[in-house]
């Protein structure tokens, strides 16, 4: 376990990584952004000049702060991954989001500690939020000050508002069937909110979201220490402990509440 010495001083170090890509970032929201297709399996993947501009940068920080820290990034790829501490960064998680001018596109920064996610933050920094925690606790950071992170109690699916990017692009056939089914027992479903629905459940205002086996590391760790630290929990579609190759993924504010969804999602878990 991490002293609170180590974890104040990471947790620092976590809001000047945000301040530091938001600054790469934002001149190029809602403005001229470079956007290539990454293409592969999903079809269109794009990626712009701000994801690998602030990547880069918080690479750069890294490499002068910690040089003995591994990272795994979705753009630059891995850097020492088998390191005692691993930093796993989506610079811009939700960049159709982000070309099409929506500000639910957030920077994803996690970090591993002997291969588990400890530390996280969702950073959003266009409406000016930094979400971030870990077990002993999750905030989140606006222009107004610090209020601490709780997730609200909704034991019963039926009542809960939930959550998932989108599940016509991104669910296979089978996990479609899954979702449909979750979907038909809650109350409200949203969708296209990327990892900003984790921080919905983390602030108590959504209570479950369901990700697919499309999803990678850097995509979902962060959900871990946040949820550690607001009261929720995270597992994958089994009920077990989340992997660090990424894959299904589900969370929720209240246990009871995620125990009634997997009831759908274990039938199609991978």
């Amino acid at each position: 376990m991490l002293s609170s010495d180590q974890l104040t001083a990471l947790d620092s170090l976590l809001v000047d990584l945000n301040h530091a890509s938001a600054e790469v970032i934002l001149p190029y929201f809602r403005k001229e952004h470079g956007l290539e297709d990454k293409g592969g399996a999903m079809g269109f993947d794009p990626v712009t000049l701000a994801d690998k501009g602030a990547e880069a940068e918080i690479r750069r920080i890294l490499a002068q702060r910690f040089p003995e820290h591994g990272v795994i990034g979705e753009e630059y790829g891995e850097d020492r991954p088998d390191a005692e501490f691993v930093w796993v960064l989506d610079p811009i998680d939700g960049t159709r989001a982000f070309i099409a001018g929506l500000p639910v596109w957030t920077t994803l920064i996690s970090l591993r500690y002997q291969g588990r996610p400890v530390l996280g933050s969702i950073g959003q920094p266009y409406v000016g939020e930094i979400f971030m925690g870990h077990a002993q606790g999750s905030r989140v950071l606006t222009r107004q000050g610090s209020q601490v992170l709780k997730v609200r109690p909704c034991a019963d699916l039926g009542q809960a508002i939930i959550a998932s990017t989108d599940p016509t692009a991104y669910f296979d056939p089978r996990e479609q069937i899954a979702w449909n089914k979750v979907r038909a027992a809650s109350k409200l479903a949203r969708l296209g909110c990327d990892a900003y629905a984790y921080a919905m459940v983390a602030a108590g205002t959504i209570d479950l979201v369901v990700e697919s086996q499309a999803c990678k590391a850097w995509d979902i760790e962060v959900a871990v220490p946040l949820m550690a630290g607001a009261g929720g929990v995270v597992t994958n579609w089994s009920g077990e402990e989340i992997g660090s190759q990424g894959g299904q993924i589900v969370m929720a504010g209240d246990r009871a509440c995620l125990d009634q969804a997997l009831v759908s999602l274990r039938d199609y878990a991978v």
